[in-house]
């Protein structure tokens, strides 16, 4: 019964005895890699981002153009399957045979890019005095310590020397 209920209390920060404590995550990658090479079990091993910070990193300048291109994009891609899907350019004649008309197919996408164009321009005008710019958000640590549970404790510090200094 006991085991159950661990299994109920969701997600939970590991404990045990801190290794190192680094300030990029590269380096704390170096001291798991480290480990993992002097055969340490790798599942014992935790890596915890301490004091998290959002970083938001501009790419571009967002404009008409590049809107306009972004939905023109999207609506090729969304025409193409919705072509596809429906079969357009594909008739049947009355004898039974099959014939392609690729002219109603590519009018499909040309009208589809347009419509991706034109719902793109109103999104970005209807919000043009929010952002000018895109960018992507990332969460990143300060600091990162590397620990295991206090029962390999001996045998991880055992690992790190047999395998060099830090």
């Amino acid at each position: 019964m006991a085991d159950t209920t661990k299994r109920n209390l969701g997600p939970q920060i590991p404990t045990g005895h801190i290794l190192g404590e680094f300030s990029s995550y590269q380096d704390a990658i170096a001291l798991v890699d480290r480990l993992v090479a002097s055969d340490f079990a790798a599942n014992r091993i935790s890596i915890i981002g301490l004091d998290p910070v959002l970083v938001e990193k501009v790419r571009s300048k967002l404009g008409y153009g590049r809107v306009v291109l972004s939905g023109a994009i999207t609506g090729f891609w969304l025409g193409i399957l919705l072509s596809l899907l429906l079969g357009v350019g594909i008739e049947t004649t009355a004898d039974g045979q099959l014939s392609y008309n690729p002219q109603q197919f590519a009018a499909v996408l040309v009208v589809s890019a347009g419509i991706g164009m034109l719902i793109n321009i109103i999104r970005f005008a209807a919000s043009k005095n929010k952002r000018g710019f895109l960018s992507t958000q990332m969460p990143v640590a300060s600091k990162y310590r590397v620990l295991v549970p206090d029962v390999d404790a001996a045998a991880a510090l055992k690992a790190l020397s047999a395998g060099g200094t830090e």
